[in-house]
């Protein structure tokens, strides 16, 4: 027998929770298959059956709060061959047998709830991931009996249950969720509060023509991507390389706050927001400076795709000297961002649109976008801030300046 342990914790994470079993008690699996989600404020980390072998127990379910290395469940290693051999004896039996011998996939408490109400699982449409039947698929028969039931025992049942549809009985009930807040979910909201309580936080604007980036990327985008075999030229890599030329600058803006003292980095770690199915995460792009565009494209696409799959490392979202959101790819027009503490500053991008501009005293229409620099006006003063950005916004305008160094 063998102890399913919880991982190891790095530092900065005290606890977990059991986000997901994937196995049941009495299943066979396959060495290196995933047997639970254990979900904690920055990652999902997910824990691997060890061997071939049978779960056993399960000694912690799903929800409930769990330390480093604490036993999750017992495990039995042996050989799957028997359960194997016998799931083929299942497909040689008669169509009518074989189906008979199939359960619906659904999970623990789905299948409690069905018992206790006498549901038949087979007549349940699941809504889960791979058909798999929830406790609120459940919930819905119930609802959907027990409307039924009313009409039945009304006086004019036989013309309630014709003038009512079938489809329409639950949708009458006007059901409500609820669900507990993801760890993930609820670290970012009391991360935000935090930054609003406890840092003097302002926001200042300006605006970017972006056709000089624009007219870049149109002009050698088939010669990059051919050259940095197939990477994409975006609009990141350009803000992230003017960021860092700006906080060079800048200093105060890539420092943070430690209680009493200021911690000026010497090094530009640029954080880059990320939405992911399970929230906003911001991983980070390490000594920025010595990266190339192509290099910086690389990590933004590679960290996106991590975030969707949600396999980002806690390696890969620590630290970070100064962040940047793109609220743009959603629309957002103008928009607030809110500090990622310890950090002193984020810049918003947002939507490129098209304006109609004074240029040299004639009306043009060119491509602007608003930026927003949130800053910490404990170490950062107004003109600084204004600054910075108006830095960022000039080579922006004029990409030369970031090679010239100028």
């Amino acid at each position: 027998m063998i102890e399913i342990k919880t991982p190891v914790f790095p530092e900065s994470i005290a606890d977990g929770e059991v986000a997901a079993w994937h196995v049941e008690v009495g299943d066979t699996v396959k060495r290196d298959q995933v047997l639970v989600d254990i979900e904690t404020d920055k990652v999902v980390l997910e824990v691997v059956s060890p061997d071939n072998g049978t779960l056993k127990t399960i000694f912690k379910e799903v929800g409930e709060t769990v330390l480093a290395e604490e036993v999750l469940a017992e495990f039995e290693s042996g050989d799957i061959a028997d359960a194997t051999s016998s799931s083929n004896d299942i497909t040689n039996l008669p169509p009518n047998q074989a189906d008979s011998s199939k359960e619906s996939p659904m999970s623990p408490a789905a299948r409690k709830l069905a018992k206790e109400n006498k549901i038949n699982v087979d007549e349940v449409e699941g809504t889960g991931k791979g058909g798999r039947i929830t406790k609120e698929d459940i919930l819905r028969s119930v609802a959907a009996i027990e409307y039924t039931d009313e009409l039945v025992d009304s006086p004019k049942a036989e013309a309630q249950i014709a003038e009512v549809p079938a489809s329409d009985s639950v949708s009458q009930e006007r059901l409500e969720r609820r669900v507990p807040m993801t760890r993930l979910r609820a670290s970012i909201a009391q991360r935000l509060v935090e930054a609003q309580h406890n840092a003097a936080m302002l926001t200042t604007f300006n605006e970017v023509d972006m056709g000089s980036i624009m007219d870049l990327r149109n002009q050698y985008r088939d010669a990059f991507e051919k050259a940095h075999n197939g990477t994409r030229l975006g609009f990141m890599s350009f803000f992230v390389r003017a960021s860092v030329e700006a906080l060079k600058r800048f200093p105060s803006v890539n420092a943070s706050i430690d209680d009493n003292d200021i911690v000026y980095h010497g090094y530009q770690d640029i954080g880059v927001a990320v939405s992911s199915p399970r929230g906003l995460v911001v991983p980070v792009i390490r000594e920025a400076d010595s990266l190339t565009l192509a290099e910086i494209e690389d990590q933004v696409r590679d960290y996106g795709s991590k975030a969707q799959g949600g396999k980002l490392s806690i390696e890969e979202m620590t630290g970070g000297t100064f962040t940047i959101s793109n609220g743009g790819v959603f629309g957002s027009l103008m928009s607030t961002p809110i500090l990622n503490p310890p950090q002193t500053g984020i810049l918003g991008m947002h939507k490129i649109q098209e304006r109609p501009v004074v240029i040299n005293g004639q009306i043009e229409i060119r491509p602007m976008m608003y930026l927003a620099l949130s800053y910490d006006h404990r170490l950062i003063d107004g003109s600084e801030a204004v600054r910075f950005l108006v830095t960022i916004k000039e080579f922006l305008e004029e990409p030369a300046r970031i090679l010239l160094d100028i």
